[in-house]
């Protein structure tokens, strides 16, 4: 038998069998990749071939059509147009554009709202949404998936082989833009998701502790869903969290189920992703499976964040793409892409600020420093008329002008040329790099829970991530955020930032981990419920005591204007969030104590040794976070791990062999490059918005 090894044709023929579509769409080498939005259905088609061309010539990829057509695809009911979308796909093609070809359910046609109005969501106070926007259909209607299905089955069976279309986009941003759907198309599905998760009325009884204020129910169809509106004080927590969990099940239902209707009818070489607004109700990642990957939309500067220093709001924070990028690349497929970044103004914001030059750009090269595929802009050409006439696109509104922001575009593109040049497929993460990598755990379902019972309101979830997580990035630390489906063992350290529900079998894991080597850090709120948001029948947050070497705790807040204090070393902390004060173990090293209150001396951090590795419990939840950050620095020394310290705002990735840098700050920042390293973009001192990538 001939040996495969003597036939270097047929391996590499195997390799590219091998491949999974999204790598054929973006091929390692090839590194990142560019692309934008068009609406052939909002333009006169006389401009089309024009403004592909214009697209094409300026580095730009793949364009992205028709997620808001429905109405263009089929004007009657059962009478379908696709010849105006196949001149489209076909001009792409001629310029060398992929396409990328949505499903249009955000955007239901008039004659399906008004002949059937039952597919319609309902607001908490009653009204029904009516036609004229978008989201605005029911993810639980059985009558409107009847009618997604036949739609994307007909778009997928039109363009599954079309070699111009590379993958497919389902939906647009689904979740409904915060609004919890209450129709009786949901209500109902509340019921059943009740019953199958409970199985008795007693069972859910019991669960949502529903013999206080005589809330029992003696039938699943007396549920509602929980609604403010409804009620004079606040909903019962535990029906919030199953609200909460009900709709993003319903979310990911929507999505997975026109995934596996795609799959049925395109071309295994076409991927299929969503896009997705990062840690948003009730948006899930963890849900959406059946997906080849996801994406995700960002919008930087909408005059909601002022940023660093005063040209801030023109630049953005660096977490808003760097949690977002760690966390996505760790979903389903292992990949990713920002399938929506702006390219200039928006209509939406509180105000609307011209972002600072070179800020696009640099928030391009964010998402290629943290892994992704590729960047599409929403959107190409600034629209003259409907809702976002004042939202640049990379074309001004003469349709022909480069916007500043279509300008740094073709500056990427070209500048993603000597990168490519300069890309050794041999390239493998650098030591020091490796060995500060990180796990960070976030789940979705904390984030609900807490967020309905705050206890205190200086108490903000993802505020405590970022604040943990942008001092991991201060150390030039790899960050994965995921999920508990990921095996924890190929990271030095884990940390899970107020991860408030959990069981004995994740406790468990945690325990192993550190047995086996790893170092892992809890802080404030951890192990306080259990899954079901029910507090332990034992001392508060009980099954945690063992593995931190805790023996007692309880919480404190403190007044806005007052300021509790923590000694750690010789260094004082103030504090007046949030204080777990720990009660350790014989054998539980202390790090920090509370230098005040009737609990002076008592213990604020916590350190213990387990097995090979250790467990840190930090107690103390500060507003600057240099108590967190001292700590964190403690752990990663005596771990024997080294860091770097670099200013918030300051951004430094390794990604394929290249190192890159970005300045977020309003001030110029000199890096730190080895002199023998090979710049290939930029320089070493940073201007606002700068960028720089090298090679050591």
């Amino acid at each position: 038998m001939r040996k495969l090894l003597l036939v270097p044709a047929l391996l590499f023929s195997l390799a590219s069998f091998s491949q999974s579509p999204v790598d054929k769409s973006f091929p390692k080498e090839e590194l990142f990749a560019l692309g934008s939005y068009y609406y052939p259905e909002q333009w006169d088609s006389s401009q089309w071939e024009r403004d592909l061309k214009k697209m094409s010539e300026m580095g730009i990829k793949f364009t992205h059509f028709a997620e808001f057509a429905w109405a263009m695809m089929e004007p009657e009911e059962g009478k379908f147009d696709f010849d105006w979308l196949d001149r489209a796909v076909s001009l792409a093609d001629k310029y060398g554009l992929k396409v990328i070809m949505c499903t249009p359910t955000p955007t239901p046609p008039v004659w399906l709202s008004k002949k059937y109005p039952d597919i319609l969501i309902q607001r908490d106070n009653g009204v029904t949404i009516q036609h004229g926007r978008r989201q605005h259909a029911s993810w639980s209607s059985d009558r409107y998936r009847k009618y997604v299905e036949r739609i994307v089955s007909r778009l997928a069976e039109h363009y599954g082989n079309n070699p111009a279309v590379i993958g497919w986009q389902i939906d647009n941003e689904p979740g409904h833009y915060g609004v919890v759907d209450y129709s009786e198309n949901a209500q109902t599905k509340f019921r059943l998701w009740l019953q199958k998760k409970y199985g008795t009325i007693d069972k859910l009884n019991d669960v949502w502790g529903n013999s206080f204020w005589s809330e029992t129910y003696q039938d699943f169809s007396q549920v509602r869903l929980p609604s403010q509106q409804e009620v004079p004080d606040k909903p019962n927590p535990h029906a919030m969290l199953d609200l909460n969990r009900f709709m993003a099940d319903e979310l990911a239902g929507f999505v997975n189920m026109q995934a596996d209707i795609l799959r049925r009818h395109i071309n295994k070489d076409q991927w299929i992703t969503t896009n997705l607004i990062p840690v948003f109700n009730p948006v899930d990642p963890a849900r959406i499976d059946h997906p080849d990957f996801l994406t995700y939309t960002r919008y930087l500067v909408t005059g909601h964040k002022q940023g660093i220093g005063n040209q801030g709001f023109r630049l953005g924070i660096p977490e808003d793409l760097g949690f977002s990028n760690d966390q996505f690349r760790n979903c389903v497929g292992k990949a990713f892409g920002v399938m929506e970044l702006q390219p200039g103004q928006v209509n939406w914001g509180t105000y609307n600020p011209q972002p600072l030059p070179g800020a696009v750009r640099m928030w391009v090269y964010h998402v290629f420093a943290g892994g992704g595929k590729f960047v599409c802009n929403y959107r190409f050409r600034q629209p003259l008329k409907g809702s976002e006439q004042y939202h640049y696109g990379m074309i001004m509104t003469d349709g022909v002008t480069l916007s500043p922001g279509g300008k740094e575009y073709a500056c990427v593109a070209e500048e993603m040329k000597k990168l490519r040049a300069a890309y050794d497929k041999k390239n493998h993460m650098p030591g020091q790099l490796a060995a500060r990598r990180i796990g960070m755990l976030f789940d979705m379902s904390n984030y609900w829970e807490m967020e309905f019972q705050r206890q205190t309101d200086q108490w903000w979830t993802l505020p405590h991530m970022h604040k943990y997580y942008n001092l991991l990035k201060s150390f030039a630390a790899p960050v994965d955020v995921i999920s508990e489906k990921e095996d924890f063992s190929s990271y030095p350290f884990l940390i899970a930032p107020a991860y408030q529900l959990l069981d004995n079998a994740l406790v468990a894991r945690w325990a192993k981990y550190v047995e086996n080597g790893g170092h892992l850090i809890l802080t404030c709120r951890t192990g306080q419920k259990d899954r079901d948001a029910k507090l332990w029948e034992a001392p508060l947050a009980a099954p945690i005591h063992q593995l931190a070497g805790i023996s007692n705790l309880f919480y404190d807040h403190m007044p806005r204007n007052l300021w509790g204090k923590v000694n750690f070393g010789d260094r004082e902390y103030g504090w007046n969030n949030w204080a777990d004060v720990i009660t350790p173990s014989a054998g539980t090293q202390v790090w920090a104590t509370y230098a005040d209150q009737f609990y002076k001396e008592a213990a604020s951090v916590t350190h213990r040794k387990l097995g090979k590795g250790t467990v840190t419990y930090i107690g103390t939840d500060t507003d600057d976070g240099k108590l967190e950050k001292d700590v964190m620095r403690r752990v990663y020394a005596e771990a024997g791990a080294s860091t770097e310290d670099l200013p918030y705002g300051v951004v430094k990735e390794w990604r394929d062999g290249f190192y890159i840098a970005l300045n977020y700050t309003s001030d110029i920042q000199e890096i730190a490059i080895p002199d023998k390293a090979e710049i290939l973009i930029g320089n070493a001192r940073l201007e606002p918005a700068g960028v720089v990538v090298w090679k050591e």
